[in-house]
């Protein structure tokens, strides 16, 4: 590419190959609901551990009731009532029925359920001592939830890298499992470079400007799965920013720092980076974003982003997020792809491949038409506040006409969504 740029793959991949998942600890099983397990995990007992009923009814022989019809009704005996989490001891003999009720365990004997609405009773209230009529005969098997109908004893119910669902924390606790072991969130260093920043809860001075880019960027670590750590705003000095990104490399598993990444007077990132490590990439073919650094820092991972903020989000969005989600254990996918008719013409002025905030929507028709922010200047974050999508003009000199059919990434859809 022009400039030396590397196309974004290529830097997706050597970021990817540099990162690994962290190490595995346990956590309540309710708080492990949209995390990866990190091992397979089995069931301890069959489940169900008994054969129950589908349906409140009676648990009757299918055989008594093999030659049943409105013309020829037959009637059994109820000699029990079997509720969830009372056993009948009995067993279920010729011309008799036990009342039972959605699981509850079938009785010795019976290999059936006839739901209770199709019953008619002949005599008593319906429980033990009563005479019940069926018109209807009865498969063996009928509204019968077997034994070990999930898994058996020692199967694995969730294997690794399975992210848990509401439902599958539900199914571990029938598995017996109360804690759930999972790559634990890395920690994530964040950190801002520029004299002229100050914190959100300064009010600016001539020529200073509030730093937007550490709030936006510890939210993102978060979305990630990643624990954000703040190390503050770094001014224009050497030793000031050596300081405070060796302090974060030590100290967690990845460092990102905004601003200090082009190739200005002040800008001291690279270097510190080749000093004390490896630079492995610092120009990537994208906008907004061309000016994006990264290697390791005494072997941690580090990612120097753009110090606008709409750039800085972007580079986030495209080589730190997958990232912290591998190290949290997710499946490597990509963020969802989808093709919408965009609704202007879309000009390129540079052969780098463009993000373009956008909103995807249904027309009146229902088809999908994709309309770009009027303004993708880097330093807005409104466009991306209100963005659903980055319309992806690829490497290049050719932008899009109106009407044209066109990549969107959706960033607001959870990687791996089928479309």
């Amino acid at each position: 590419m022009a400039e030396n740029l590397m196309v974004l793959e290529e830097a997706q991949a050597i970021v990817l190959e540099h990162v690994h998942p962290t190490p595995v600890v346990e956590v309540p099983l309710h708080l492990a609901a949209g995390l990866p397990a990190a091992a397979d995990l089995a069931t301890d007992i069959d489940l169900s551990p008994f054969a129950n009923s589908a349906m409140d009814g009676y648990a009757v022989r299918a055989c008594d009731l093999a030659d049943a019809s409105a013309d020829f009704p037959v009637e059994l005996v109820v000699i029990g009532h079997e509720a969830a989490g009372h056993v009948f001891e009995g067993a279920v003999e010729e011309g008799c029925a036990v009342r039972i009720m959605t699981g509850a365990p079938m009785p010795a004997g019976a290999d059936a359920v006839v739901k209770y609405e199709i019953v008619e009773l002949m005599e008593g209230d319906g429980n033990e001592g009563s005479t019940v009529r069926f018109t209807a005969s009865a498969q063996v098997g009928d509204n019968v939830r077997e034994a070990g109908l999930e898994a058996r004893a020692g199967e694995a119910v969730m294997h690794a890298g399975e992210v848990l669902a509401p439902a599958g924390c539900g199914l571990l606790a029938s598995a017996g499992i109360t804690a759930v072991p999972v790559h634990r969130a890395p920690v994530v260093g964040v950190l801002s470079i520029g004299t002229e920043l100050v914190a959100p809860d300064t009010v600016p001075g001539r020529g200073q400007i509030r730093d937007a880019n550490s709030s936006a960027l510890l939210a993102s670590v978060v979305a990630a799965g990643g624990e954000p750590r703040f190390y503050g705003i770094a001014g224009d000095s050497e030793d000031e920013i050596s300081n405070m990104m060796l302090a974060a490399a030590e100290e967690c598993d990845f460092v990102i720092s905004s601003g200090g990444a082009s190739a200005g007077d002040y800008d001291y990132v690279t270097r510190l980076v080749r000093r004390e490590g490896r630079v492995l990439f610092d120009r990537v073919s994208m906008r907004p974003g061309k000016a994006i650094t990264f290697g390791l820092i005494r072997n941690t991972p580090y990612l120097g982003l753009s110090g606008n903020p709409a750039a800085a989000c972007v580079g986030f969005e495209m080589l730190a997020r997958p990232a912290l989600r591998k190290m949290r254990g997710y499946a490597v996918v990509p963020r969802p792809l989808q093709y919408a008719r965009v609704a202007h013409n879309v000009r390129k002025t540079q052969a780098r491949r463009f993000y373009d905030r956008a909103v995807l929507s249904r027309d009146e028709g229902g088809e999908l038409v994709v309309v770009a922010a009027k303004s993708q200047n880097s330093a807005l974050l409104g466009t991306l506040q209100n963005a659903n999508c980055l319309l992806m003009v690829p490497d290049g000199d050719a932008g899009f006409s109106a009407g044209d059919m066109v990549p969107c990434v959706r960033i607001d859809l959870p990687e791996g969504t089928v479309l």
